[in-house]
């Protein structure tokens, strides 16, 4: 359904004369119980169960201090919300899943698999981007797909290319077809679906999100194209790419494992293009990978070694892009 926040936000900023593909706002929380969460487990097959992260949510702490300033000094404005210990929610620090921020001033919340990440949901984000000279216009809100256990996890499991208004979702226990339908209805997307897989201890399983699949970015896209084993959804993908003019980076499944699939292009406060990524989905690509990607942008990374070990996600999943329109 759709609840309208605020009938005076008309101002918009003039109603948008062209929507842009990459962002200098972008929304991090702050950690305060950081830790493996039982509860993504069973689908999240890039959590590795370690017990050398007992001190899991300092280490994460330390993690996403480092990566913040990193992301700062680039130039790129993080805004902070600090996590609070109850209610206990270990994957506060993913925020792109349950909030995206658009554009139009509409804001879409999502409805989240695993039960305590639904308590990651926080009106005091909003309060804080208002307070921050952000307008928001309308809320459109999918939660409550959650009591017929379907479920469509943001930015997680759609990836948008926001400039030509194609959104790529991978099917999953947390992507599912007629809610994805339903959001590029909403927000005027044209939807690419296709399933994709990797092989966990022998048999192939639905990968979790999209984005750790798949990075949509100005110019290119960088994706694992072998996940996709359906060789039409393949080419369509491939196609749908081809005509957004987007040039095309293939990484493997051993390398999106290491998280190279899970990047995201920001802007700095010059208005330059930077892609952000961890550090072990840096040293995961090959030298050439890196050129291509260096001739578009510098690369900015940083270590999240606990992050992704214990909450099977990395640097994408720790920014919600924040496209709403400013006060003039």
């Amino acid at each position: 359904m759709v609840l309208s926040l605020n009938e005076n936000s008309i101002v918009l900023q003039q109603i948008l004369k062209y929507m842009a593909q990459i962002t200098n706002n972008i929304l991090m929380v702050r950690p305060a119980g950081f830790r493996m969460n039982p509860q993504t487990t069973v689908n999240n097959y890039f959590q590795k169960p370690s017990n050398a992260d007992a001190d899991a949510n300092q280490l994460a702490q330390l993690e996403f201090d480092v990566f913040v300033e990193k992301l700062q000094a680039a130039g790129v404005h993080i805004m902070v919300v600090q996590d609070m210990k109850e209610p206990d929610t270990p994957d506060a620090l993913f925020p792109n899943n349950w909030i995206s921020f658009h554009q139009s001033g509409d804001v879409g919340l999502y409805p989240m698999f695993a039960q305590n990440r639904r308590l990651e949901r926080n009106e005091e984000v909003l309060q804080l981007l208002e307070k921050d000279g952000f307008l928001i216009n309308e809320i459109v809100d999918y939660t409550s797909a959650e009591e017929e256990g379907l479920y469509l996890e943001g930015t997680g499991s759609m990836v948008l290319d926001r400039e030509n208004r194609f959104a790529y979702c991978a099917l999953s226990d947390r992507a599912d077809e007629d809610l994805f339908i339903e959001f590029c209805e909403d927000f005027e997307y044209h939807p690419i679906l296709f399933s994709a897989s990797q092989e966990v201890d022998g048999e192939l399983k639905p990968v979790y999100h999209t984005n750790v699949m798949m990075c949509v970015a100005d110019q290119y896209a960088v994706i694992c194209l072998e996940s996709i084993k359906n060789g039409k959804e393949r080419r369509g993908v491939i196609k749908a790419l081809h005509n957004t003019g987007k040039e095309i980076i293939t990484i493997n499944e051993l390398q999106m494992h290491h998280f190279a699939g899970n990047m995201l292009q920001v802007k700095n406060d010059q208005g330059k293009a930077l892609l952000i990524m961890s550090t072990a989905a840096f040293k995961s690509l090959s030298a050439i990978q890196k050129e291509r990607l260096e001739v578009f942008n510098p690369i900015v990374h940083s270590n999240l070694k606990t992050i992704e070990t214990n909450g099977g996600g990395s640097a994408r999943c720790m920014m919600a892009e924040v496209f709403l329109p400013k006060k003039l």
